[in-house]
Protein backbone atom coordinates (compact mmCIF):
# COMPACT_ATOMS: atom_id res chain seq x y z
CA UNK A 1 0.00 0.00 0.00
CA UNK A 2 1.47 3.35 -1.06
CA UNK A 3 -1.23 5.64 0.30
CA UNK A 4 -4.89 5.33 1.29
CA UNK A 5 -7.48 7.87 2.40
CA UNK A 6 -11.15 8.70 1.89
CA UNK A 7 -10.67 9.96 -1.68
CA UNK A 8 -8.45 7.28 -3.20
CA UNK A 9 -6.00 4.47 -2.55
CA UNK A 10 -2.81 3.55 -4.39
CA UNK A 11 -1.20 0.12 -4.29
CA UNK A 12 2.04 -1.07 -5.83
CA UNK A 13 2.57 -4.52 -7.29
CA UNK A 14 6.09 -4.76 -8.65
CA UNK A 15 6.43 -1.99 -11.25
CA UNK A 16 2.67 -1.51 -11.54
CA UNK A 17 0.65 1.00 -9.53
CA UNK A 18 -3.07 0.46 -9.00
CA UNK A 19 -5.09 3.57 -8.21
CA UNK A 20 -8.61 3.19 -6.85
CA UNK A 21 -10.54 6.46 -7.03
CA UNK A 22 -13.81 7.14 -5.22
CA UNK A 23 -14.78 9.88 -7.68
CA UNK A 24 -15.66 8.62 -11.18
CA UNK A 25 -15.77 12.20 -12.48
CA UNK A 26 -12.03 12.77 -12.17
CA UNK A 27 -10.18 13.23 -15.45
CA UNK A 28 -6.84 11.65 -14.52
CA UNK A 29 -6.56 9.40 -17.58
CA UNK A 30 -7.79 12.15 -19.88
CA UNK A 31 -5.41 14.67 -18.32
CA UNK A 32 -2.39 12.42 -18.80
CA UNK A 33 -3.34 11.91 -22.44
CA UNK A 34 -3.61 15.67 -23.00
CA UNK A 35 -0.56 16.79 -21.01
CA UNK A 36 2.49 17.72 -23.15
CA UNK A 37 4.89 16.40 -20.50
CA UNK A 38 6.13 12.89 -19.61
CA UNK A 39 3.44 10.93 -17.74
CA UNK A 40 3.09 7.32 -16.56
CA UNK A 41 2.10 4.73 -19.15
CA UNK A 42 -1.52 3.65 -18.71
CA UNK A 43 -1.64 -0.17 -18.69
CA UNK A 44 -5.40 -0.46 -18.31
CA UNK A 45 -8.36 1.41 -16.90
CA UNK A 46 -11.41 -0.32 -15.50
CA UNK A 47 -13.17 2.26 -13.30
CA UNK A 48 -12.69 2.76 -10.45
CA UNK A 49 -9.24 1.15 -10.92
CA UNK A 50 -6.43 2.61 -13.01
CA UNK A 51 -3.23 0.63 -13.62
CA UNK A 52 -0.11 2.59 -14.55
CA UNK A 53 3.55 1.68 -14.99
CA UNK A 54 6.25 3.06 -12.72
CA UNK A 55 8.16 5.96 -14.24
CA UNK A 56 11.98 5.88 -14.44
CA UNK A 57 14.22 8.12 -12.39
CA UNK A 58 13.89 9.41 -8.85
CA UNK A 59 11.64 11.98 -7.23
CA UNK A 60 12.81 15.60 -7.41
CA UNK A 61 12.64 15.57 -3.63
CA UNK A 62 10.30 15.25 -0.67
CA UNK A 63 8.70 17.75 1.64
CA UNK A 64 10.71 18.03 4.84
CA UNK A 65 13.91 16.70 3.28
CA UNK A 66 16.70 18.49 1.39
CA UNK A 67 16.56 17.91 -2.36
CA UNK A 68 19.68 16.40 -3.90
CA UNK A 69 18.54 17.27 -7.43
CA UNK A 70 20.76 19.81 -9.23
CA UNK A 71 19.46 23.33 -9.99
CA UNK A 72 19.13 22.34 -13.65
CA UNK A 73 16.60 19.65 -12.69
CA UNK A 74 14.49 22.23 -10.86
CA UNK A 75 14.72 24.49 -13.90
CA UNK A 76 13.65 21.59 -16.11
CA UNK A 77 10.64 21.10 -13.85
CA UNK A 78 9.77 24.78 -14.32
CA UNK A 79 10.03 24.40 -18.10
CA UNK A 80 7.78 21.32 -18.02
CA UNK A 81 5.18 23.21 -15.99
CA UNK A 82 5.27 26.05 -18.53
CA UNK A 83 4.56 23.58 -21.36
CA UNK A 84 1.62 22.25 -19.38
CA UNK A 85 0.25 25.70 -18.65
CA UNK A 86 0.55 26.68 -22.33
CA UNK A 87 -1.40 23.61 -23.47
CA UNK A 88 -5.10 23.76 -24.44
CA UNK A 89 -7.44 23.76 -21.46
CA UNK A 90 -8.83 20.43 -20.22
CA UNK A 91 -12.62 20.18 -20.01
CA UNK A 92 -13.13 20.56 -16.25
CA UNK A 93 -12.04 22.73 -13.36
CA UNK A 94 -9.38 21.14 -11.16
CA UNK A 95 -8.23 21.49 -7.55
CA UNK A 96 -6.30 24.63 -8.49
CA UNK A 97 -9.45 26.15 -9.99
CA UNK A 98 -11.48 26.97 -6.90
CA UNK A 99 -13.00 30.45 -6.95
CA UNK A 100 -11.89 33.29 -4.69
CA UNK A 101 -15.13 33.01 -2.72
CA UNK A 102 -14.75 29.25 -2.27
CA UNK A 103 -11.16 29.57 -1.12
CA UNK A 104 -11.89 32.47 1.23
CA UNK A 105 -14.74 30.58 2.89
CA UNK A 106 -12.66 27.41 3.26
CA UNK A 107 -9.69 29.41 4.56
CA UNK A 108 -11.77 31.18 7.19
CA UNK A 109 -13.23 27.87 8.38
CA UNK A 110 -9.82 26.19 8.64
CA UNK A 111 -8.25 29.16 10.43
CA UNK A 112 -11.08 29.13 12.96
CA UNK A 113 -10.63 25.38 13.50
CA UNK A 114 -6.87 25.71 13.99
CA UNK A 115 -7.27 28.40 16.65
CA UNK A 116 -10.40 27.06 18.38
CA UNK A 117 -8.86 23.62 18.80
CA UNK A 118 -5.50 24.95 19.94
CA UNK A 119 -3.66 23.36 17.04
CA UNK A 120 -1.71 26.55 16.25
CA UNK A 121 -1.20 29.88 18.02
CA UNK A 122 -3.63 32.61 16.99
CA UNK A 123 -0.84 35.01 15.95
CA UNK A 124 0.68 32.41 13.63
CA UNK A 125 -2.68 31.75 11.99
CA UNK A 126 -3.54 35.45 11.74
CA UNK A 127 -0.21 36.37 10.13
CA UNK A 128 -0.46 33.60 7.55
CA UNK A 129 -4.10 34.45 6.85
CA UNK A 130 -2.90 37.97 6.02
CA UNK A 131 -0.15 36.65 3.74
CA UNK A 132 -2.58 34.25 2.06
CA UNK A 133 -4.85 37.13 1.05
CA UNK A 134 -2.60 37.92 -1.93
CA UNK A 135 -3.50 34.59 -3.56
CA UNK A 136 -7.21 35.50 -3.54
CA UNK A 137 -7.23 37.45 -6.78
CA UNK A 138 -8.52 37.06 -10.36
CA UNK A 139 -6.50 34.73 -12.57
CA UNK A 140 -6.66 33.36 -16.10
CA UNK A 141 -7.28 29.58 -16.18
CA UNK A 142 -4.54 27.28 -17.49
CA UNK A 143 -4.04 23.53 -17.65
CA UNK A 144 -2.89 22.74 -14.09
CA UNK A 145 -1.67 19.53 -12.49
CA UNK A 146 -3.34 20.49 -9.21
CA UNK A 147 -1.13 18.47 -6.84
CA UNK A 148 2.38 19.12 -8.08
CA UNK A 149 4.30 18.03 -5.01
CA UNK A 150 8.00 17.49 -5.63
CA UNK A 151 7.49 13.80 -4.88
CA UNK A 152 5.28 13.67 -8.00
CA UNK A 153 8.03 14.93 -10.33
CA UNK A 154 10.65 12.36 -11.37
CA UNK A 155 14.04 13.19 -12.81
CA UNK A 156 17.13 11.46 -14.16
CA UNK A 157 19.98 13.89 -13.73
CA UNK A 158 18.72 17.10 -15.32
CA UNK A 159 15.91 15.46 -17.33
CA UNK A 160 12.24 15.16 -16.34
CA UNK A 161 11.28 11.51 -16.77
CA UNK A 162 7.70 11.62 -15.54
CA UNK A 163 5.06 13.54 -13.61
CA UNK A 164 2.63 11.36 -11.68
CA UNK A 165 -0.71 11.63 -9.84
CA UNK A 166 -3.01 13.67 -12.10
CA UNK A 167 -6.10 13.11 -9.93
CA UNK A 168 -6.56 16.85 -9.27
CA UNK A 169 -5.75 18.06 -12.80
CA UNK A 170 -7.94 20.57 -14.61
CA UNK A 171 -8.38 24.24 -15.26
CA UNK A 172 -6.81 26.36 -12.53
CA UNK A 173 -4.39 29.01 -11.30
CA UNK A 174 -0.89 28.66 -12.77
CA UNK A 175 0.81 29.99 -9.65
CA UNK A 176 -0.81 27.27 -7.55
CA UNK A 177 1.25 24.64 -9.39
CA UNK A 178 4.46 26.63 -8.99
CA UNK A 179 3.75 27.14 -5.29
CA UNK A 180 3.01 23.49 -4.55
CA UNK A 181 6.19 22.39 -6.31
CA UNK A 182 8.34 24.76 -4.24
CA UNK A 183 6.48 24.44 -0.92
CA UNK A 184 9.13 23.97 1.78
CA UNK A 185 11.89 24.38 -0.82
CA UNK A 186 11.99 28.15 -1.18
CA UNK A 187 15.66 28.20 -2.15
CA UNK A 188 14.78 26.44 -5.42
CA UNK A 189 12.07 28.92 -6.40
CA UNK A 190 14.51 30.96 -8.51
CA UNK A 191 15.55 27.87 -10.49
CA UNK A 192 11.94 26.90 -11.14
CA UNK A 193 10.96 30.41 -12.24
CA UNK A 194 14.02 30.60 -14.50
CA UNK A 195 12.97 27.37 -16.19
CA UNK A 196 9.36 28.52 -16.36
CA UNK A 197 10.53 31.45 -18.46
CA UNK A 198 7.82 33.97 -17.66
CA UNK A 199 7.27 36.78 -15.22
CA UNK A 200 5.45 35.52 -12.14
CA UNK A 201 4.35 37.30 -8.99
CA UNK A 202 6.55 35.83 -6.26
CA UNK A 203 4.38 37.38 -3.55
CA UNK A 204 1.42 35.37 -4.83
CA UNK A 205 3.48 32.17 -4.80
CA UNK A 206 4.45 32.89 -1.20
CA UNK A 207 0.81 33.62 -0.44
CA UNK A 208 -0.11 30.20 -1.84
CA UNK A 209 2.45 28.60 0.50
CA UNK A 210 0.56 30.06 3.47
CA UNK A 211 -2.86 29.38 2.00
CA UNK A 212 -2.10 25.78 1.08
CA UNK A 213 -0.53 25.05 4.46
CA UNK A 214 -3.42 26.53 6.42
CA UNK A 215 -5.94 24.55 4.38
CA UNK A 216 -4.31 21.13 4.69
CA UNK A 217 -3.26 20.90 8.36
CA UNK A 218 -6.58 19.46 9.55
CA UNK A 219 -6.77 17.00 6.62
CA UNK A 220 -3.22 15.80 7.25
CA UNK A 221 -3.79 15.30 10.97
CA UNK A 222 -7.07 13.44 10.40
CA UNK A 223 -5.48 11.13 7.80
CA UNK A 224 -2.42 10.14 9.80
CA UNK A 225 0.15 12.51 8.31
CA UNK A 226 2.36 14.85 10.34
CA UNK A 227 2.36 18.52 9.29
CA UNK A 228 4.53 19.26 12.35
CA UNK A 229 7.47 17.25 10.97
CA UNK A 230 10.60 19.35 10.33
CA UNK A 231 10.40 21.26 7.06
CA UNK A 232 6.72 20.50 6.54
CA UNK A 233 3.57 22.64 6.60
CA UNK A 234 3.85 24.07 10.13
CA UNK A 235 7.45 25.10 9.51
CA UNK A 236 6.30 26.75 6.27
CA UNK A 237 3.77 28.76 8.29
CA UNK A 238 6.35 29.67 10.94
CA UNK A 239 8.72 30.97 8.25
CA UNK A 240 6.19 33.70 7.43
CA UNK A 241 6.56 35.29 10.90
Amino acid sequence: MVVAHSERATLRVGDVFLKVDADPARIEVEAMALAPVPTPKVLWHKPPVLAIAAVPGTALGRLGEPSTAPPAAWAAAGAAIRRLHDAPLPPRRGRAGRSMDELAAELDAECEWLVTNGVLPADLVTRNRQVAEAALRPWAPVFTHGDLQIAHVFVDGEKITGIIDWSEAGQGDALFDLAILTLGHEKHLGDVVAGYGADVDLDVIRAWWSLRSLLVVRWLVEHGFDPFAPGCEIDVLRSRL
